[in-house]
């Protein structure tokens, strides 16, 4: 007889997606500024553009520790403490006069950011049965995927009105809005809220299981950063494309990554060998890429594979979220905490790796790489699911 489902805790699934989106929001919006924010601060736009590099690497580092200590003192005080701090770090860079004040503001920004995502992974995944662990981190990383979608075209939209910095501010109170939200729905009393009566085993949280998926996530998330950073440029380069007619190819781009990931949350639910699934997806991702970055029969052509490619490595990440976060409750926050670290290595080498192949042999290399480093995904995916220990 099969048990019956809890009731997916939407308010919870709701307040987290708000949250992923004001925590992405505040460093991926400020693609549309960095020529305004170059001359306003009278430095270089491409030391503005180095923002993301110390955003992300601040992200990794408090990821790792935000996640260790929601499994000693709880998760709640980081999941509302995370978000209060972000919006005020937001509120102080919009008002820092000079780059450096901006650059200290923004790796305090990123460090609230990243202590924010592992810990609400951790949370979603608590409160979810394992059958439904899928969907609902699946609607958590949408949050994130939207602001490509509704985040950078309502940055430049209203950024074009009142500037960078009262944008930041309008992020500042949406991450304020998200910590009232997490404040009414993250309980006090229930498990992985409190602080733990054992002290976690870190044996139990750095498995040759959970080492092998965090390196697997590095991998994947230099699949889908070569893209992600790289494909307005490819077009540009590519087609000549201008700025104004890379927005709606953009925009596409980023609507499969949000499809990829809500139809992956149902798929990882369904289909009962999760590693699988992201290993089948990684390598169709692999042909995808080397079909994108070698066949340049069109823009609208390399328009719909940049979907196909981004759907395709979205559809497996809930699978990978789910399967990761199968670990015991007393270290899940640790190792959703790593991921966030794993992830951010990956940004950093997805960004580094693809300037070097530019620099080389041009975006053709993109496509080799890509499936090189799908299939690698794919081949550590299978191995974890052969070593079942946890």
């Amino acid at each position: 007889m099969t048990v019956a489902s809890r009731a997916m805790p939407w308010a919870l699934i709701g307040a987290a997606c708000l949250g992923s989106f004001a925590a992405t929001s505040s460093g991926t919006t400020r693609a549309p500024f960095l020529l305004e924010m170059s001359g306003d601060l009278d430095v270089s736009m491409p030391l503005v553009a180095n923002l993301v590099s110390l955003t992300a690497t601040a992200w990794g580092i408090t990821s790792a520790l935000g996640g260790w200590l929601s499994d000693r003192i709880g998760r709640r005080p980081i999941l509302i403490a995370a978000p209060f701090a972000l919006a005020l770090s937001l509120i102080v860079q919009a008002w820092a006069g000079s780059f450096f004040w901006v650059a200290v503001w923004a790796a305090v920004g990123g460090g609230c950011a990243g202590a924010f995502t592992g810990v609400v992974f951790a949370e979603v995944s608590g409160h979810v049965d394992d059958r439904q662990r899928g969907r609902a981190l699946g609607w958590v990383m949408s949050g994130q995927s939207l602001t490509l979608v509704i985040g950078v075209p309502l940055a430049a939209g209203v950024g074009s009105l009142i500037g960078w910095r009262g944008w930041l501010v309008c992020v500042a109170g949406l991450a304020f809005v998200a910590c009232i939200c997490l404040f009414a729905t993250v309980g006090r009393g229930s498990a992985g809220h409190t602080r733990p009566a054992t002290r976690p085993s870190m044996r139990s949280a750095l498995s040759p299981r959970v080492l092998g998926l965090l390196a697997t996530g590095i991998a994947e998330r230099i699949c889908y950063g070569l893209a992600a950073v790289y494909f307005a440029t490819f077009l540009q380069a590519t087609y000549g494309m201008s700025l104004a007619e890379i927005a709606i190819p953009l925009a596409v781009f980023a609507l499969g990554n949000v499809a990829g990931t809500i139809l992956g949350g149902q798929i990882a639910d369904r289909v009962r060998d999760r590693l699988m699934t992201f290993a089948v997806a990684m390598a169709l991702s692999g042909i995808a890429a080397l079909v994108l970055f070698l066949w340049h029969p069109g823009p609208a052509i390399s328009v719909a594979l940049g979907f196909v490619y981004v759907l395709l490595n979205a559809l497996g990440r809930p699978s990978f979220m789910a399967a990761l976060a199968a670990v015991p409750e007393s270290v899940r926050g640790t190792v959703l905490g790593l991921n966030g670290t794993s992830a951010s290595v990956g940004w950093i080498g997805a960004a580094g790796l693809g300037a070097a192949m530019i620099g080389s042999v041009g975006f053709e290399g993109f496509g080799p790489l890509g499936a090189a480093l799908a299939l690698l995904g794919a081949a550590g995916a299978l191995w974890c699911r052969r070593n079942t220990s946890a």
